[in-house]
């Protein structure tokens, strides 16, 4: 198993060195082609997100003795994903020397307080959304367990009922046998004394 969880680790290094990669090239590209980079990005951090839960189900499989260094493992990879994604949000809205030449012309100098302001806010709006994001997803789990719990609470009442059915109409059957008993019990005392 921990051969597998190998294999991922090495998937994940080489995935991660090439977004890098990418990343570092984002702020100096403009129009369609950052763009295409930029959803080549968004589609890699997708399958390293991926390969991340693969590996967190490899380490639940693991034994528990030797679970607690997997664990710190792909700790440090979580961390550096999130690492990469800030990375690749501040790309994103990082301009070149070259597109902020073009954008503000000489006032370049003049204006380069107002640009990283700018930068910084949308950063903050980045993570804002991001953070909205990761909310909604953790509610969307917490409303399909809380589903699952009741599906499993409503089958959990059915057997309940269906089992005290069957427990009445054991009752019931007793309660006649006892019956045909005692009658069965008045018959042979009849017949003895006679």
């Amino acid at each position: 198993m921990s051969s597998d969880f190998e294999a991922y680790e090495q998937d994940f290094g080489t995935a991660t060195a090439e977004i890098t990669n990418k990343i570092g090239r984002v702020p100096k590209l403009s129009g369609e082609e950052k763009t295409q980079l930029v959803l080549n990005v968004d589609k890699q951090l997708e399958e390293v997100r991926e390969l991340l839960e693969q590996m967190d189900l490899e380490v639940r499989e693991i034994p528990v003795q030797s679970r607690g260094m997997f664990n710190s493992r792909l700790k440090s990879y979580k961390q550096e994903m999130e690492k990469l994604e800030k990375d690749f949000k501040r790309s994103r809205i990082a301009y070149s020397d070259e597109v902020r030449h073009d954008l503000l012309g000489d006032d370049a100098g003049s204006s380069e307080n107002q640009l990283i302001k700018l930068r910084e806010e949308r950063a903050h709006l980045l993570d804002n959304t991001e953070k909205i994001e990761r909310s909604s997803r953790r509610l969307e789990a917490g409303y399909q367990i809380a589903v699952e719990t009741e599906q499993v609470g409503q089958e959990i009442l059915a057997n309940l009922h269906t089992d005290r059915e069957k427990i009445q109409r054991a009752r019931e059957r007793l309660r006649e046998t006892d019956a045909n008993l005692g009658k069965s019990s008045r018959i042979l005392t009849g017949m003895l004394r006679r």
